[in-house]
């Protein structure tokens, strides 16, 4: 499901226009991307937790020349999926 297809099954889901529909969407995220920004965690229960991972700078190699190169410290977003949403993905259909 991409962002359109997500903006078409809320509009149907809760009878919204389009233009209201695509506004949740962009609110919803927008307000997720704000939170870590600030280094904040996001729990949604029974989907889960967004939170942001510091990772440590570190040597690395480029793979076509063999080079050492010094990969700065970065700060990347973590999803961990709830208990009920593993459970939902597990079951057969």
């Amino acid at each position: 499901m991409n962002r359109s297809e997500l903006i078409i099954t809320i509009k149907d889901k809760a009878n919204l226009s389009r233009k209201n529909a695509e506004k949740v969407v962009d609110t919803f995220f927008d307000a997720i991307k704000e939170t870590l920004s600030t280094g904040e965690r996001v729990e949604i229960r029974g989907f889960g937790s967004f939170a942001v991972k510091n990772y440590k700078p570190y040597i690395g190699r480029n793979p076509k020349t063999g080079v050492q190169i010094n990969v700065p410290s970065k700060k990347l977003p973590f999803f961990k999926a709830g208990k009920e949403l593993k459970e939902m993905v597990d079951r057969p259909f």
